[in-house]
């Protein structure tokens, strides 16, 4: 499949700032600003013995929080908000969806960055994960997708632990 009839066949829904959700745009023409200001796809509660940890992050450049659903995803946060190139981010921006094999799949990336050379999609998850074959096959498509916008795509892993314990610390200090 082309770039150009890969980004047609790729949907994307975006929730509003007022609640309402933009129902399956074609994802090659979805307009930034409409992305620029989602709010997060999904909602997340807390509670007692949960396996992950949740919460927000006062992300500086925005002067506001942005949420995480893992500690990886915070450290991701942590190492954007020390990035000089980094304007602004948004947490579960879309839900893509795709035909594929004859199956609807859908993803929901875990950051939108928007950075002076471009927008990021960003996708966090452990090293140990990105081997199964539903996580490879999910980034795969991702990847072509947001590649066919001539956006870039990452995914983030564990970084170096005395790397990230330096910026988690300097964070306390991001705060005016």
């Amino acid at each position: 499949m082309g770039t150009a009839e890969l980004a047609t066949s790729v949907r994307v829904s975006i929730r509003c700032g007022d609640e309402a959700v933009a129902e399956d745009l074609e994802w090659s023409t979805a307009p930034l600003r409409l992305l620029r200001t989602a709010r997060p796809w999904r909602t997340f509660r807390w509670h007692q013995g949960q396996k992950h940890y949740s919460g927000t992050y006062w992300f500086s450049p925005l002067r506001d929080h942005v949420i995480y659903e893992s500690r990886l995803e915070l450290g991701r946060l942590l190492f954007a908000d020390f990035a000089p190139e980094v304007r602004h981010i948004v947490a579960q921006p879309f839900l893509l969806k795709r035909d594929l094999q004859g199956r609807v799949r859908k993803h929901v990336p875990d950051y939108l960055v928007l950075a002076d050379d471009g927008p990021v999609v960003v996708d966090v998850k452990p090293r140990h994960r990105l081997e199964r074959h539903e996580v490879a096959s999910t980034f795969a498509w991702t990847r072509d997708a947001v590649s066919s916008r001539g956006w870039r795509y990452e995914v983030w892993s564990e970084p170096d632990p005395h790397l990230l314990e330096n910026i988690r610390f300097l964070a306390g200090y991001r705060r005016d």
